[in-house]
Protein backbone atom coordinates (compact mmCIF):
# COMPACT_ATOMS: atom_id res chain seq x y z
CA UNK A 1 0.00 0.00 0.00
CA UNK A 2 2.69 2.43 0.91
CA UNK A 3 5.06 2.04 -2.23
CA UNK A 4 1.26 2.10 -4.14
CA UNK A 5 0.85 5.11 -2.55
CA UNK A 6 4.54 6.54 -2.83
CA UNK A 7 4.07 5.80 -6.58
CA UNK A 8 1.25 8.10 -7.25
CA UNK A 9 2.39 10.89 -5.26
CA UNK A 10 6.23 10.77 -6.36
CA UNK A 11 4.74 10.82 -10.29
CA UNK A 12 2.93 13.89 -9.35
CA UNK A 13 5.89 15.62 -7.49
CA UNK A 14 7.88 14.46 -11.36
CA UNK A 15 5.00 16.64 -12.60
CA UNK A 16 5.14 19.62 -10.86
CA UNK A 17 9.25 19.70 -11.02
CA UNK A 18 8.23 19.83 -14.92
CA UNK A 19 5.68 22.12 -14.92
CA UNK A 20 8.46 24.46 -12.86
CA UNK A 21 10.85 23.86 -15.32
CA UNK A 22 8.63 24.95 -18.40
CA UNK A 23 7.39 27.83 -16.65
CA UNK A 24 11.05 28.38 -16.11
CA UNK A 25 11.51 28.45 -19.94
CA UNK A 26 8.23 30.13 -21.30
CA UNK A 27 7.82 32.60 -18.75
CA UNK A 28 4.27 32.81 -16.54
CA UNK A 29 2.62 33.56 -20.18
CA UNK A 30 1.79 29.79 -20.02
CA UNK A 31 -0.47 30.73 -17.07
CA UNK A 32 -3.88 32.15 -17.46
CA UNK A 33 -3.24 35.56 -16.45
CA UNK A 34 -4.49 38.31 -18.19
CA UNK A 35 -5.79 42.31 -17.93
CA UNK A 36 -6.94 42.88 -15.26
CA UNK A 37 -6.37 39.57 -13.29
CA UNK A 38 -2.70 40.06 -12.84
CA UNK A 39 -2.88 37.37 -9.88
CA UNK A 40 -4.69 33.85 -10.45
CA UNK A 41 -3.89 30.42 -9.38
CA UNK A 42 -0.54 31.23 -7.66
CA UNK A 43 -1.81 33.51 -5.08
CA UNK A 44 -4.71 31.60 -4.39
CA UNK A 45 -2.90 28.38 -3.71
CA UNK A 46 -0.21 30.16 -1.55
CA UNK A 47 -2.57 31.63 0.81
CA UNK A 48 -4.93 28.22 0.84
CA UNK A 49 -1.33 25.91 1.32
CA UNK A 50 -0.33 28.24 4.14
CA UNK A 51 -3.43 27.71 5.75
CA UNK A 52 -3.28 24.11 5.52
CA UNK A 53 -0.14 24.38 7.63
CA UNK A 54 -2.02 25.99 10.91
CA UNK A 55 -3.42 23.23 12.71
CA UNK A 56 -0.38 21.78 13.17
CA UNK A 57 1.59 24.46 15.20
CA UNK A 58 -2.12 25.28 16.66
CA UNK A 59 -2.33 22.06 17.99
CA UNK A 60 0.97 21.53 18.76
CA UNK A 61 1.95 24.83 20.50
CA UNK A 62 -1.26 26.56 22.07
CA UNK A 63 -3.04 23.51 22.72
CA UNK A 64 0.32 22.24 24.54
CA UNK A 65 0.12 25.24 26.70
CA UNK A 66 -3.22 24.98 27.54
CA UNK A 67 -2.28 21.32 28.39
CA UNK A 68 -4.82 19.61 26.47
CA UNK A 69 -3.71 16.20 27.00
CA UNK A 70 -6.24 14.83 23.74
CA UNK A 71 -3.48 16.60 21.72
CA UNK A 72 -0.61 13.86 21.98
CA UNK A 73 -1.92 11.53 19.16
CA UNK A 74 -2.21 13.61 16.53
CA UNK A 75 0.17 16.43 17.05
CA UNK A 76 3.49 14.73 15.39
CA UNK A 77 2.12 14.25 12.50
CA UNK A 78 0.36 17.46 12.16
CA UNK A 79 3.46 19.28 12.89
CA UNK A 80 4.77 17.72 10.01
CA UNK A 81 1.23 18.28 7.91
CA UNK A 82 2.64 21.90 8.78
CA UNK A 83 6.05 21.28 7.80
CA UNK A 84 5.05 19.83 4.24
CA UNK A 85 2.15 22.77 3.71
CA UNK A 86 4.76 25.90 4.22
CA UNK A 87 6.79 24.33 1.83
CA UNK A 88 4.03 23.89 -0.89
CA UNK A 89 3.34 27.59 -0.42
CA UNK A 90 6.75 28.65 -0.42
CA UNK A 91 7.17 27.09 -4.51
CA UNK A 92 4.05 30.15 -5.49
CA UNK A 93 5.78 33.19 -4.60
CA UNK A 94 9.24 31.90 -5.71
CA UNK A 95 7.74 30.93 -9.05
CA UNK A 96 4.89 33.71 -9.48
CA UNK A 97 8.04 36.17 -9.70
CA UNK A 98 8.91 35.72 -13.36
CA UNK A 99 12.53 35.55 -13.06
CA UNK A 100 13.46 32.89 -10.64
CA UNK A 101 17.20 33.40 -10.71
CA UNK A 102 16.87 36.92 -9.19
CA UNK A 103 14.60 35.74 -6.23
CA UNK A 104 17.30 36.26 -3.71
CA UNK A 105 16.72 40.05 -4.31
CA UNK A 106 13.66 40.18 -2.11
CA UNK A 107 15.71 39.04 1.02
CA UNK A 108 17.83 41.93 2.99
CA UNK A 109 21.28 40.87 1.70
CA UNK A 110 24.09 43.48 0.98
CA UNK A 111 24.54 43.21 -3.11
CA UNK A 112 26.90 45.09 -5.71
CA UNK A 113 23.96 47.01 -7.14
CA UNK A 114 23.14 48.75 -3.71
CA UNK A 115 19.53 47.46 -4.45
CA UNK A 116 17.30 46.88 -1.38
CA UNK A 117 14.08 45.56 -0.95
CA UNK A 118 10.51 47.62 -0.52
CA UNK A 119 9.70 47.08 3.22
CA UNK A 120 6.27 48.76 2.62
CA UNK A 121 5.78 46.10 -0.15
CA UNK A 122 2.99 43.33 1.42
CA UNK A 123 5.03 40.89 -0.65
CA UNK A 124 8.21 41.25 1.50
CA UNK A 125 6.37 40.77 4.54
CA UNK A 126 5.31 37.52 3.25
CA UNK A 127 8.76 36.29 3.23
CA UNK A 128 9.16 36.87 6.40
CA UNK A 129 6.66 36.22 8.24
CA UNK A 130 6.13 32.64 6.31
CA UNK A 131 9.80 32.40 7.29
CA UNK A 132 10.07 33.02 10.54
CA UNK A 133 6.82 30.73 11.04
CA UNK A 134 8.16 27.52 8.83
CA UNK A 135 11.49 28.10 10.85
CA UNK A 136 9.91 27.88 13.82
CA UNK A 137 7.65 25.27 12.86
CA UNK A 138 10.60 22.91 12.04
CA UNK A 139 12.80 23.86 15.10
CA UNK A 140 9.55 22.87 17.34
CA UNK A 141 8.96 19.64 15.28
CA UNK A 142 12.80 18.28 15.48
CA UNK A 143 12.81 19.28 19.52
CA UNK A 144 9.68 17.20 19.70
CA UNK A 145 11.59 14.52 17.95
CA UNK A 146 14.47 14.06 20.07
CA UNK A 147 13.72 11.78 22.20
CA UNK A 148 11.91 9.52 19.68
CA UNK A 149 14.71 9.50 17.71
CA UNK A 150 16.84 8.23 20.56
CA UNK A 151 15.05 5.03 20.84
CA UNK A 152 14.88 4.94 17.14
CA UNK A 153 18.68 4.76 17.56
CA UNK A 154 18.51 2.25 20.07
CA UNK A 155 16.80 -0.05 18.52
CA UNK A 156 17.85 0.21 15.14
CA UNK A 157 19.51 -3.04 13.32
CA UNK A 158 22.16 -1.89 11.09
CA UNK A 159 24.92 0.30 11.40
CA UNK A 160 23.55 3.25 8.68
CA UNK A 161 20.77 3.87 10.66
CA UNK A 162 22.23 3.88 13.72
CA UNK A 163 24.46 6.16 12.67
CA UNK A 164 21.88 8.55 10.99
CA UNK A 165 19.08 8.38 13.91
CA UNK A 166 22.31 8.83 16.49
CA UNK A 167 23.13 12.11 14.84
CA UNK A 168 20.22 13.77 14.51
CA UNK A 169 18.93 12.54 18.28
CA UNK A 170 21.58 14.86 19.52
CA UNK A 171 23.07 12.45 22.04
CA UNK A 172 20.04 12.22 23.62
CA UNK A 173 20.38 9.71 26.74
CA UNK A 174 17.21 10.27 28.90
CA UNK A 175 18.76 11.69 31.86
CA UNK A 176 17.11 13.96 34.34
CA UNK A 177 18.72 16.71 32.67
CA UNK A 178 18.19 15.97 29.37
CA UNK A 179 14.53 15.32 30.32
CA UNK A 180 14.49 19.14 31.90
CA UNK A 181 16.50 20.94 29.19
CA UNK A 182 14.03 19.04 26.49
CA UNK A 183 10.93 20.04 28.66
CA UNK A 184 12.02 24.40 28.93
CA UNK A 185 13.53 24.29 25.02
CA UNK A 186 9.76 22.65 24.16
CA UNK A 187 8.28 25.28 26.03
CA UNK A 188 9.74 28.28 24.38
CA UNK A 189 8.85 26.79 21.34
CA UNK A 190 5.41 26.88 22.12
CA UNK A 191 5.32 30.25 23.28
CA UNK A 192 7.07 31.25 20.30
CA UNK A 193 4.91 29.66 17.98
CA UNK A 194 1.75 30.49 19.41
CA UNK A 195 1.74 34.10 18.31
CA UNK A 196 3.08 32.98 14.76
CA UNK A 197 -0.29 31.05 14.21
CA UNK A 198 -2.51 34.24 14.50
CA UNK A 199 0.77 36.85 12.72
CA UNK A 200 1.61 34.53 9.81
CA UNK A 201 -1.72 34.68 8.00
CA UNK A 202 -2.52 38.04 9.37
CA UNK A 203 0.29 39.10 7.45
CA UNK A 204 -0.97 36.87 4.35
CA UNK A 205 -4.19 38.81 4.51
CA UNK A 206 -2.59 41.85 4.25
CA UNK A 207 -1.07 41.38 0.71
CA UNK A 208 -5.14 42.00 0.14
CA UNK A 209 -6.39 44.19 3.10
CA UNK A 210 -3.78 47.02 2.21
CA UNK A 211 -4.78 47.63 -1.20
CA UNK A 212 -7.74 49.54 -2.80
CA UNK A 213 -9.13 47.12 -5.15
CA UNK A 214 -12.63 46.80 -3.81
CA UNK A 215 -13.54 43.90 -2.00
CA UNK A 216 -10.13 43.32 -0.21
CA UNK A 217 -9.56 46.63 1.76
CA UNK A 218 -11.19 45.35 4.63
CA UNK A 219 -10.38 45.38 8.29
CA UNK A 220 -12.08 42.18 8.69
CA UNK A 221 -9.16 39.79 7.05
CA UNK A 222 -6.96 39.35 9.56
CA UNK A 223 -9.08 37.50 12.36
CA UNK A 224 -11.07 35.90 8.98
CA UNK A 225 -7.98 34.73 7.45
CA UNK A 226 -6.72 33.23 10.44
CA UNK A 227 -10.41 31.50 11.44
CA UNK A 228 -9.99 30.40 7.53
CA UNK A 229 -7.10 28.58 8.01
CA UNK A 230 -7.32 26.91 11.80
CA UNK A 231 -10.77 25.86 10.24
CA UNK A 232 -8.90 24.57 7.05
CA UNK A 233 -6.05 23.31 8.58
CA UNK A 234 -8.03 21.27 11.02
CA UNK A 235 -9.93 19.88 7.82
CA UNK A 236 -6.54 18.31 6.46
CA UNK A 237 -5.62 17.37 9.85
CA UNK A 238 -8.44 15.22 9.91
CA UNK A 239 -8.50 13.85 6.23
CA UNK A 240 -5.31 12.41 6.91
CA UNK A 241 -5.91 11.74 10.49
CA UNK A 242 -8.70 9.17 9.51
CA UNK A 243 -6.76 7.30 6.63
CA UNK A 244 -3.36 6.96 9.04
CA UNK A 245 -5.56 5.52 11.29
CA UNK A 246 -6.82 2.97 8.99
CA UNK A 247 -4.36 2.10 7.07
CA UNK A 248 -2.04 1.77 10.41
CA UNK A 249 -4.47 0.49 12.40
CA UNK A 250 -4.26 3.25 15.34
CA UNK A 251 -8.07 3.11 16.25
CA UNK A 252 -6.87 2.38 20.13
CA UNK A 253 -4.19 5.97 20.08
CA UNK A 254 -6.19 8.26 17.50
CA UNK A 255 -9.94 7.62 19.37
CA UNK A 256 -13.53 8.41 18.10
CA UNK A 257 -12.87 11.48 21.17
CA UNK A 258 -9.88 12.76 19.37
CA UNK A 259 -11.53 13.12 16.02
CA UNK A 260 -15.04 14.68 17.83
CA UNK A 261 -13.23 16.92 19.37
CA UNK A 262 -11.87 18.47 16.24
CA UNK A 263 -15.08 18.48 15.06
CA UNK A 264 -16.07 20.59 17.35
CA UNK A 265 -12.99 22.98 16.18
CA UNK A 266 -14.52 22.67 12.81
CA UNK A 267 -17.49 23.48 13.73
CA UNK A 268 -16.62 26.71 15.70
CA UNK A 269 -14.32 28.09 13.53
CA UNK A 270 -17.09 27.69 10.55
CA UNK A 271 -19.85 29.91 12.24
CA UNK A 272 -16.80 32.41 12.69
CA UNK A 273 -15.63 32.25 8.77
CA UNK A 274 -19.79 32.17 7.87
CA UNK A 275 -20.08 35.29 10.14
CA UNK A 276 -17.23 37.18 8.44
CA UNK A 277 -19.02 36.49 5.22
CA UNK A 278 -22.43 38.17 6.14
CA UNK A 279 -19.93 40.94 8.49
CA UNK A 280 -18.57 41.70 4.93
CA UNK A 281 -22.00 42.18 3.12
CA UNK A 282 -22.83 44.67 6.13
CA UNK A 283 -19.22 46.89 5.68
CA UNK A 284 -19.81 46.99 1.95
CA UNK A 285 -23.61 48.16 2.95
CA UNK A 286 -22.83 50.45 6.14
CA UNK A 287 -19.53 52.41 4.06
CA UNK A 288 -22.03 53.58 1.23
CA UNK A 289 -18.98 52.70 -1.32
CA UNK A 290 -20.86 52.21 -4.13
CA UNK A 291 -17.69 49.78 -5.41
CA UNK A 292 -17.55 47.69 -2.06
CA UNK A 293 -21.43 46.52 -2.79
CA UNK A 294 -21.27 46.43 -5.93
CA UNK A 295 -17.91 43.58 -5.86
CA UNK A 296 -19.60 42.01 -2.75
CA UNK A 297 -23.01 41.61 -4.66
CA UNK A 298 -21.52 40.58 -7.65
CA UNK A 299 -19.70 37.90 -5.88
CA UNK A 300 -23.16 36.59 -5.15
CA UNK A 301 -25.06 37.02 -8.69
CA UNK A 302 -22.01 37.56 -11.11
CA UNK A 303 -20.46 35.37 -13.45
CA UNK A 304 -18.34 34.13 -10.37
CA UNK A 305 -21.86 32.68 -8.38
CA UNK A 306 -21.05 28.94 -9.12
CA UNK A 307 -17.86 29.78 -6.82
CA UNK A 308 -19.28 31.85 -4.44
CA UNK A 309 -21.88 29.17 -3.40
CA UNK A 310 -19.67 26.38 -3.76
CA UNK A 311 -17.39 28.03 -0.95
CA UNK A 312 -20.77 28.65 0.89
CA UNK A 313 -22.28 25.45 0.91
CA UNK A 314 -19.00 23.84 1.76
CA UNK A 315 -17.43 26.18 4.53
CA UNK A 316 -20.70 27.05 6.01
CA UNK A 317 -23.44 24.43 5.49
CA UNK A 318 -21.70 21.59 5.56
CA UNK A 319 -20.08 21.80 9.25
CA UNK A 320 -23.50 22.34 10.40
CA UNK A 321 -23.85 18.95 10.63
CA UNK A 322 -21.35 18.54 13.38
CA UNK A 323 -24.26 20.08 16.09
CA UNK A 324 -25.73 16.26 15.92
CA UNK A 325 -23.71 13.91 18.05
CA UNK A 326 -23.92 10.77 16.05
CA UNK A 327 -22.87 12.63 12.96
CA UNK A 328 -19.95 14.27 14.80
CA UNK A 329 -18.56 10.72 15.52
CA UNK A 330 -18.93 8.93 12.17
CA UNK A 331 -16.21 8.54 10.57
CA UNK A 332 -17.28 8.54 6.96
CA UNK A 333 -19.67 11.48 7.58
CA UNK A 334 -16.51 13.35 8.54
CA UNK A 335 -14.22 12.25 6.43
CA UNK A 336 -16.58 13.32 3.27
CA UNK A 337 -17.00 16.43 5.37
CA UNK A 338 -13.10 17.69 5.72
CA UNK A 339 -12.43 17.46 1.97
CA UNK A 340 -15.60 19.42 1.27
CA UNK A 341 -14.32 21.85 3.77
CA UNK A 342 -10.95 21.90 2.21
CA UNK A 343 -12.22 22.25 -1.70
CA UNK A 344 -14.58 25.31 0.27
CA UNK A 345 -11.76 27.03 1.10
CA UNK A 346 -10.19 26.56 -2.05
CA UNK A 347 -12.96 27.83 -3.23
CA UNK A 348 -12.71 31.08 -1.17
CA UNK A 349 -9.70 31.99 -1.88
CA UNK A 350 -10.74 32.27 -5.53
CA UNK A 351 -13.60 33.83 -4.85
CA UNK A 352 -11.19 36.90 -2.92
CA UNK A 353 -8.96 37.25 -6.12
CA UNK A 354 -10.34 36.91 -8.85
CA UNK A 355 -14.10 38.41 -8.24
CA UNK A 356 -12.53 41.38 -7.01
CA UNK A 357 -9.27 41.90 -9.81
CA UNK A 358 -11.51 40.55 -12.67
CA UNK A 359 -14.23 43.35 -12.54
CA UNK A 360 -12.74 45.97 -10.89
CA UNK A 361 -13.35 50.11 -10.77
CA UNK A 362 -13.39 50.30 -14.97
CA UNK A 363 -16.39 48.19 -16.95
CA UNK A 364 -13.92 48.65 -19.67
CA UNK A 365 -11.01 46.33 -18.91
CA UNK A 366 -13.05 43.96 -16.91
CA UNK A 367 -12.27 40.22 -17.98
CA UNK A 368 -12.91 36.30 -17.68
CA UNK A 369 -10.29 34.61 -15.59
CA UNK A 370 -9.65 30.79 -16.75
CA UNK A 371 -6.74 28.89 -15.94
CA UNK A 372 -4.55 26.83 -18.14
CA UNK A 373 -3.14 23.45 -18.05
CA UNK A 374 -0.31 24.52 -16.60
CA UNK A 375 -1.84 26.20 -13.92
CA UNK A 376 -3.90 23.15 -12.62
CA UNK A 377 -0.17 20.93 -13.52
CA UNK A 378 1.34 23.06 -10.99
CA UNK A 379 -1.09 22.93 -8.40
CA UNK A 380 -1.26 18.60 -8.28
CA UNK A 381 2.06 18.74 -8.71
CA UNK A 382 2.01 20.54 -5.40
CA UNK A 383 0.04 17.67 -3.54
CA UNK A 384 2.67 15.34 -4.99
CA UNK A 385 5.26 17.63 -2.67
CA UNK A 386 2.71 17.15 0.12
CA UNK A 387 2.45 13.46 0.01
CA UNK A 388 5.59 12.50 -1.38
CA UNK A 389 7.25 14.14 1.93
CA UNK A 390 4.33 13.43 4.58
CA UNK A 391 4.95 8.97 3.04
CA UNK A 392 8.78 9.65 3.73
CA UNK A 393 7.58 11.25 7.17
CA UNK A 394 5.47 8.08 8.02
CA UNK A 395 7.76 5.78 6.52
CA UNK A 396 11.26 6.54 9.10
CA UNK A 397 9.93 8.86 11.66
CA UNK A 398 7.34 7.80 14.43
CA UNK A 399 4.46 9.59 13.69
CA UNK A 400 3.11 9.65 16.82
CA UNK A 401 4.70 11.07 19.72
CA UNK A 402 5.92 8.37 21.77
CA UNK A 403 7.38 9.87 24.56
CA UNK A 404 4.31 12.09 24.76
CA UNK A 405 2.40 9.43 24.95
CA UNK A 406 3.90 7.33 27.78
CA UNK A 407 3.48 10.94 29.80
CA UNK A 408 -0.26 10.53 29.35
CA UNK A 409 -0.43 7.01 30.04
CA UNK A 410 -2.24 6.07 33.56
CA UNK A 411 0.56 4.31 34.78
CA UNK A 412 2.40 7.99 34.48
CA UNK A 413 0.20 9.24 37.67
CA UNK A 414 1.85 9.36 41.01
CA UNK A 415 -1.61 8.07 42.39
CA UNK A 416 -2.27 4.68 39.64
Amino acid sequence: MWYLAFSIAFSMLLLLLGSIGYLIYKGTGIWGLNIPAGWGWAIINFVWWVGIGHAGTLISAILFLFRQEWRTSINRFAEAMTIFAVMCALVFPAIHVGRVWVLYWVFPIPNQMSMWPNFRSPLLWDVFAVGTYFTVSLLFWYVGLIPDLATLRDRAKSKMRKLVYGIFSLGWRGSNKHWKHYELSYLILAGLSTPLVLSVHSVVSFDFAVSVIPGWHTTIFPPYFVAGAIFSGFAMVMTLAIIARKIYSLEDFITIKHLERMNIIMLVTGLMVGYAYGVEFFTAWYSGNMYEAFTLMNRALGPYSWAYFTMITCNVLVPQIFWFKKLRRSVPVMFVASILINVGMWFERMVIVITSLAQDYLPSSWDYYTPTFWDVAIYVGTFGLFFTMFLLFLRWLPMIATSEIKGVLPQARVDH
